[in-house]
């Protein structure tokens, strides 16, 4: 579907890597579709017993790409149909997800970490959620899952006044569970999921269902964030502020 997600496998373990370096793996609506579509086909699949998502190029993911953000404010329908398909693929995947982040994790790069059942970052990751800079809200059932992990008052602190965390503060606030070096992070990452893979597989799926619960409340929130979150997309107070961090870029490029 597109190049920009590399899907691998390493025994029963299925690795999602995010390949588009030059633009700091931002994500594109294809490269939404892509993982949902991995998430999905790695849960039908008998011989898969976890799902890996990772970076590369030092760069988890700087978050949704700005030029599809404006785009989508003239025609959202692919744009939400993607985005909503992927949300959908992280609130209700049923094997183990387990995130190895380095580098940025703008934006979604962070709140899809609270749909994992394991994240493992290194010193150098810095977690950020600029929603409101941005002239939108929350997504991926943040405003519920954030609140609920860490807090009401660090989660404000991240959601909507903007503040980055780092590795070590995501690993405090309780939605990264262990902060390690570059070079042994997808070692760690995928020595938990084969440690997963290799579990009784019901035993495995019934105790993850009984931790996490009914996810009734979170598919309503993320359907509820979607709303206000498309609407706030094609805002002018949105747009101006996409056309601003687009022209800061270029400038910065050249």
């Amino acid at each position: 579907m597109t190049s920009d997600i590399e899907i691998n496998r390493d025994g029963a373990v299925q690795i999602v890597r995010l390949v588009r370096p030059q633009k700091k793996n931002a994500l594109t609506q294809a490269m939404y579709s892509a993982i949902a579509a991995a998430l999905r086909d790695g849960d039908q699949n008998p011989g898969m017993r976890a799902h890996v998502l990772t970076g590369t190029g030092g760069v988890f993911t700087a978050g949704n790409d700005i030029a599809d953000f404006l785009a989508a404010g003239r025609d959202v329908t692919a744009f939400a149909e993607a985005i909503r398909a992927f949300l959908l693929a992280l609130a209700t995947v049923e094997k183990p997800l387990i995130a190895a982040v380095d580098g940025l994790a703008i934006g979604v790069g962070t709140t899809l970490l609270f749909h994992c059942d394991l994240v493992y970052a290194t010193p150098s990751s810095r977690f950020s959620t600029p929603f409101l800079a941005l002239g939108l809200v929350p997504e991926a059932a943040s405003s519920l899952l954030m609140p609920q992990r860490m807090g009401y008052a660090r989660a404000f602190e991240m959601l909507v006044l903007g503040e980055t965390f780092s590795a070590e503060r995501a690993r405090e606030a309780g939605f990264v569970n262990a902060v390690v070096g570059a070079d042994e992070l997808e070692k760690v990452a995928l020595g938990a999921a084969q440690r997963l893979a290799a579990a009784p597989p019901n035993a495995l799926k019934s105790s993850r269902s009984l931790m996490r619960g009914d996810r009734a409340d979170i598919l309503k929130r993320i359907d509820v964030e979607a709303a206000l979150f498309l609407k706030c997309l094609a805002s002018p107070e949105a747009q101006k502020a996409f056309a601003a961090f687009l022209n800061k870029t270029r400038g910065a490029a050249s």
